[in-house]
């Protein structure tokens, strides 16, 4: 493995969510413990995270959203199907379960995200490099081919498929959790053909479930990295370069009201676990540890 060059993407994600996320973001990024963000541009600090990004040299790409908050698009602030009856979006499992019972329209799915894609160009002055999902509703049925006929029709080339190695195997997460996190591992792997066919790219290993929050250490960051690294070895031990993309929301605590994508913080935004994995990231011992493993920091565009 000593011969194994490594890529890796450390990408904070929910960039724009407040000030707080922002400049816990932007501090994380300074001290080279991430190397590339993914915006929200419905967040309340939207505009706000494209100057700091500019300011910086941080890569930044678009962290799609379907799920918390409004809608950036005009016409589907007032009616559409992806709105509940508060008019803000349906919530993480709220959109799964509408989508399941055939209540989304996908052609107003493909407008939202054309949206948001345009404003990203707007605040950031570029098409973002890379587009993921926030709460991973890229990889859903239906969405999944909306979502790559639009990478395809901007020509964004890079994406996230969320499927972790060893996540099976990760006894502290709590069965809840784990059955929303192999709920996504499995619409991945069914996402794949249909990225593939519209010729998206991601990074050969994704992990970031497995080390979110309260789960993350150091040593959780690195046995998640060594072990995927031995996995893809084994079956194609002759490949050079591996690339890896580890998703990360570092960030200071919000603070209510102020945050959010229309509707103010969620829990997970107000809790002590986006400061411990600020804290986690930047630790020397981290930092130290990929370079004596050979991983390099880099975004997208250095794939």
């Amino acid at each position: 493995l000593r011969m194994l060059q490594v890529k890796l993407i450390v990408t904070g994600d929910d960039f724009g969510y407040c000030p707080r996320r922002n400049q816990g973001i932007v501090d994380c990024f300074l001290a080279g413990a991430i190397s590339n963000v993914s915006l929200l541009v419905n967040g309340s600090a939207a505009a706000d995270a494209a100057k700091l990004a500019r300011r910086y040299n941080i890569p930044i790409g678009l962290h799609a959203n379907l799920s918390e908050g409004s809608p950036v698009c005009e016409v589907l602030k007032t009616n559409s199907s992806l709105l509940n009856q508060d008019g803000f979006f349906h919530g993480k499992m709220g959109f799964r379960t509408a989508l399941s019972q055939g209540l989304l329209n996908m052609s107003e799915v493909k407008q939202e995200l054309k949206a948001q894609v345009e404003l990203f160009h707007e605040l950031t002055g570029h098409l973002p490099p890379h587009m993921d999902g926030h709460q991973h509703v890229h990889v859903l049925p239906e969405v999944r081919h909306v979502f790559a006929e639009v990478l395809e029709e901007y020509g964004i080339k890079y994406t996230r498929v969320p499927i972790e190695p060893g996540l099976h195997n990760c006894d502290w997460i709590p069965p809840s959790l784990m059955d929303f996190y192999l709920g996504v591992e499995e619409d991945s792997f069914n996402t794949v053909d249909v990225f593939t066919k519209h010729g998206i790219r991601w990074p050969d290993i994704y992990i970031g479930l497995s080390t979110m929050g309260r789960n993350m250490s150091v040593s959780s960051i690195r046995s998640a990295i060594d072990s995927a690294i031995l996995e893809l070895a084994a079956k194609a031990p002759q490949s050079g370069t591996v690339t890896i993309e580890l998703m990360v929301h570092p960030g200071y605590p919000s603070v209510p009201p102020i945050g959010g994508c229309g509707e103010g913080p969620d829990d997970f935004s107000q809790s002590w676990e986006r400061l411990h994995e600020l804290q986690t990231l930047i630790k020397p011992e981290l930092l130290s540890h990929y370079k004596s493993r050979n991983i390099q920091l880099c975004s997208f565009k250095d794939l």
